[in-house]
C-alpha cells in the first residue's frame, strides 16, 4: 500500500510499520533530526483521540513533526523542547510545563530512551543520562507527573520509546517506563511500532547480530493511557 493511499486509513491493528518519516506531499518536522517521529504515528493518534479545535501539547517536540500534523488536522497545538530548531516551539522542559492544571485533551511524547542520542547540549537535557541509571526513570517520572497535572480527566497521553540493547547488555526502557506510567494513567492499549532508520539496520549489523548471537532493536513501544483522574 503506497504512502498516499495509506495516510487516509486508521491504523486497525497494533502493529504500525512505516517504512518512512513523512505522508503525503508536505512536510512534517524534519526527517534528518536526531530521533525525528514518524509522522503517520501522530496522525493515527490524532485520528482516533482528539477532533478538530482540541488542544495537542508534545513536550519534547524536537524538529516539530506533531506541531505540523496537528495544525494540518485542525488541532490547536503547543510543542515544548530544550533544543529550539525552529520559532514556533516553545523553549520548555518537560518537567515543568507552563499550562494550567487539566487543560490539555492530548499528549503525545516520544522521549529518549536512553543517552545514545544527542538531542541538545543543554546539560538538563534527560538524554544525556543512561537508562542503564534509576535516575533516567526518575526523570521521565518526573515529566509523566507533569503531563497527569495538564491532561484533563478521561484524555489520552501517548508514549513513544524503545529498549536498549548496548555492550552485550539488555535494558528494558520501556518495561521499566511502563511501571513508573501505571501510576498516573490507565492503559488504553500498547502499539508496536517497526524500526527502521536506525543506524544499525545496515547488512554488517544483522550479519553481526546472526554470527555473535544478539538481536537487533525492531520496534519501539507505543503506550497509549488515560488519565482517570
Amino acid at each position: 500500500m503506497n504512502n498516499k493511499k495509506k495516510e487516509l486509513i486508521i491504523e486497525s491493528t497494533t502493529l504500525w510499520d512505516f517504512p518512512t518519516q513523512n505522508y503525503g506531499n508536505k512536510p512534517h518536522g524534519n526527517n534528518k533530526y536526531n530521533g525525528v517521529t514518524p509522522a503517520f504515528i501522530i496522525w493515527n493518534l490524532l485520528q482516533r483521540y482528539t477532533k478538530e479545535g482540541d488542544l495537542v501539547v508534545d513536550p519534547m517536540c524536537g524538529s516539530g513533526t506533531t506541531i505540523d500534523v496537528a495544525k494540518e488536522l485542525n488541532r490547536e497545538v503547543i510543542g515544548y523542547d530544550l533544543n529550539i530548531v525552529r520559532p514556533d516551539v516553545i523553549k520548555s522542559d518537560a518537567r515543568k510545563i507552563p499550562l494550567e492544571n487539566n487543560s490539555v485533551d492530548f499528549v503525545f511524547i516520544d522521549s529518549p530512551y536512553s543517552d545514545n542520542i544527542k538531542y541538545s547540549d543543554d546539560s538538563k537535557c534527560i538524554g544525556k543520562i543512561s537508562c542503564e541509571k534509576i535516575e533516567f526513570f526518575d526523570e521521565l517520572e518526573k515529566v509523566a507527573k507533569e503531563i497527569h497535572r495538564i491532561l484533563k480527566p478521561k484524555k489520552v497521553i501517548s508514549w513513544l520509546i524503545a529498549d536498549q540493547w548496548i555492550k552485550r547488555k539488555f535494558t528494558p526502557t520501556g518495561f521499566l517506563l511502563y511501571q513508573r506510567l501505571e501510576k498516573y494513567f490507565e492503559t488504553v492499549d500498547l502499539i508496536s511500532v517497526t524500526r527502521h532508520n536506525q543506524t544499525s539496520n545496515t547488512g554488517i549489523w544483522h550479519y553481526r547480530a546472526r554470527k555473535f548471537n544478539f538481536y537487533l532493536r525492531g520496534f519501539k513501544y507505543l503506550f497509549i493511557m488515560k488519565k482517570v483522574k
